[in-house]
Parts: structure tokens; sequence; C-alpha cells
């Protein structure tokens, strides 16, 4: 059975998300950004999964493009707290770079999925 690559890496996300999350409340004592970006950065694996499953092809694009706003939000919220000096560089670069895959992954599927559902 071929990997569901979109799958495994927005639920690896949601992991480190959460790990961060420990992090920040344990470490750094920031209960408020840290929570947005614990529900945003989880939601993606939850809708993907939840795309799995979808009733149509309307449906699985409608999932998945609120994954990718879900993906946007975690953006921004991985954006300030690194400007506010909550999370290091390379721990930033490294998730930064991790939500950039899942980003376009969203958007292709998500435009071939609207590409294949016009046919």
């Amino acid at each position: 059975m071929k990997e569901n690559i979109i799958k495994t890496k927005s639920f690896a996300f949601a992991l480190r998300i959460a790990k961060l999350f420990q992090y920040l409340q344990t470490e750094k004592k920031e209960f408020v950004l840290s929570k947005q970006l614990l529900r945003s950065g989880t939601a993606i694996g939850a809708l993907v999964r939840e795309a799995e499953n979808a009733e149509s092809n309307a449906d699985f694009i409608h999932k998945l493009s609120i994954a990718l706003k879900e993906a946007n939000e975690s953006d921004y919220w991985i954006d300030l707290l690194f400007q506010a000096d909550y999370v290091d560089e390379m721990a930033f670069n490294s998730i930064k770079a991790d939500l950039i895959q899942l980003l376009k992954l969203l958007v292709s599927i998500i435009k071939t999925s609207k590409e294949n559902g016009r046919r």
C-alpha cells in the first residue's frame, strides 16, 4: 500500500506542535499564543483524516481547504512566537520548513482535485 504523504506529514507536524506547546507552557510560561498554535497546528492533520472519508470530491476539497486555512493560521502563530522570542531561530527554521511543505502539498492536492472534478 502506498504511503499517504499528506497524512504522514500532517500527523508528524501535529506531534511537533504538541511537543512545542508543552515546551512553551513549561519552559517559557507562555499560555495564550501556544494554545492558539496547538489548536490550528493539530487541526491540519485532523482535517486531512476527515478528508479521507469525504462524501464527494467537493467535500474532499472543502475539508482540505479548511486544513489549508489552519496551516496558514499556524504559520502566523509560529512567526509571532519567533518574533516575540519564545522560539529560537533553529527551532523556528525547522518547524517553518515542515509547515511550508504541508502548505505546498495541500495547495497541490486541492488544485489537482479541482481540475479532476471538472472533467
